[in-house]
């Protein structure tokens, strides 16, 4: 069996909040996305961007998410308001990749949205080998206007993912997989 393979069996979400530094930093995120980044984007549209939050933007968008919170829930408590400040502090670099698919003659959103996922998916599988760990999430600031534009998202972009990268701070353990013989099935037989 390949590296590859043997990496891709073994590969699991860890929850943020089991993420700790170190992080990827310098030359080594720069890797990170650039691995990303190379992924199937059928006619080259590069349909996908990315926002890193580390160090103080980290903290910076943490305010934003707190702040957008309290206004659409008054009566929330200050500790509702802390679990969400929180979400994007516990793993030292969180990226959200940003969709900016569009119109386009020949290939269609879908395709372009589908290449935004995968984006997300060779970011963790690519951290992983780095001897690191992740999550993809959203939640709902990942679909509130006023946090996408104090993001620095257009009109026309979301998000289609936020992914955490950290060190695990707990062994990592498998979850239960799907019974193959109930999701593959074979045309024609």
């Amino acid at each position: 069996m390949t590296d590859t393979l043997s990496l891709l069996k073994l590969r699991r979400s860890v929850p943020p909040q089991f993420l700790s530094a170190p992080g990827p930093e310098g030359a080594q995120l720069d890797e990170l996305l650039a691995i990303a980044a190379r992924v199937p984007d059928h006619g080259k549209l590069v349909p996908w961007r990315f926002i890193v939050f580390s160090g103080s933007g980290r903290e910076k968008a943490a305010e934003v998410v707190a702040r957008v919170f309290r206004a659409r829930n008054p009566e929330a408590s200050e500790e509702q308001v802390a679990v969400e400040r929180q979400r994007l502090l516990h793993a030292p670099v969180v990226v959200a990749v940003v969709s900016r698919a569009r119109e386009h003659v020949k290939i269609p959103i879908w395709e372009q949205e589908l290449s935004a996922g995968a984006v997300c998916m060779a970011m963790l599988v690519a951290a992983h080998a780095m001897g690191y760990a992740g999550s993809w999430l959203t939640g709902w600031f990942a679909f509130d206007r006023e946090v996408l534009t104090e993001f620095g998202l257009g009109e026309d972009e979301r998000i289609a993912g936020v992914v955490h990268i950290g060190t695990p701070t707990a062994p990592i353990t498998d979850r239960t997989r799907p019974v193959m013989s109930e999701i593959v099935s074979h045309y024609g037989e």
